[in-house]
């Protein structure tokens, strides 16, 4: 197993992505702590996982939070290797940073975006950080996405926070590249999420061939239009690349932003058709 006693941190792991994320990484021997702003499901996570684990609450937002988490992890397994910062999605403005045109965009939807989807990583990053210098060599994996990377004039501030996720991660790259610390982004493209969902609901209200669709079927729709290969992409997609790069197999790989989007990127964008 290439991670074996290895000490990873997952934010935003309690389902979804991050659960894809940290199932891959205890598959290759990692010892991991959870960290979702939902205790409970954190700690329910961690039970499942069939190795040493933690569940611990935090919204990865708030700074302080942030660093407490991470040090409760490290408390408990007496050190830190990989840091994956996943925590993202929508807070309770997330509808409001919805555009096209960009002037439907309101202030609390921007600062909602810019909060759990860049901050989270920003206090993620900057609680590791630390740690893997103490430990002299780490990796650290921040969760992006394809809209950073092509552009999306329907969410537009998730966009923008999603590509300072990318920027991040290059700027750390060339920092902690002396100290051995690797930084990377992995930038999903379609993954039935509760994100997709909310996506899903807003073009049934907004895109007449989809009015009488069922949320599902529109992302797999969307799925069939955008992606070369013809399939979603799942987290257990996300979470081998995780294992890889935070594995010695990637250790001369960093400052990189890797797409998992069955070729999406190699055309103009997810919702190049949708008007």
């Amino acid at each position: 197993m290439r991670l074996q006693n290895q000490v990873a941190v997952v934010t935003g792991a309690a389902r979804g992505i991050g659960l894809g994320i940290a199932r891959c990484l205890a598959a290759e021997g990692a010892r991991i702590g959870i960290v979702d702003i939902d205790g409970a499901e954190a700690e329910s996570a961690a039970a499942g996982l069939g190795v040493p684990a933690l569940g611990v609450a935090a919204d990865m937002s708030h700074e302080r939070e942030a660093a407490a988490a991470v040090d409760a992890v490290v408390e408990r397994f007496g050190g830190l290797d990989i840091m994956v910062n996943n925590a993202g999605g929508g807070g309770p403005n997330s509808m409001l940073s919805v555009g096209n045109p960009f002037t439907r965009v309101e202030e609390a939807g921007w600062d909602d975006q810019l909060a759990t989807n860049l901050r989270t990583t920003f206090a993620g990053c900057k609680a590791a950080i630390p740690h893997l210098e103490r430990r002299g060599a780490g990796s650290i994996i921040n969760i992006a996405s394809i809209a950073g990377i092509t552009p999306n004039p329907t969410i537009p501030a998730y966009a923008a926070a999603k590509a300072g996720v990318i920027h991040l991660s290059r700027s750390l790259g060339l920092e902690l590249g002396p100290k051995n610390i690797r930084v990377n982004a992995i930038c999903p493209g379609l993954l039935w999420t509760r994100a997709w969902e909310m996506l899903s609901m807003l073009l049934k209200m907004s895109v007449p061939k989809y009015a009488d669709m069922e949320p599902r079927d529109i992302f797999l729709d969307q799925v069939r239009n955008a992606t070369p290969l013809g399939r979603e992409q799942t987290p257990e997609d996300i979470g081998k690349l995780t294992a890889f790069l935070a594995s010695a197999d990637g250790q001369n790989i960093t400052g990189q932003a890797i797409s998992v989007d069955g070729g999406i990127t190699l055309r103009v964008g997810p919702t190049r058709d949708v008007e």
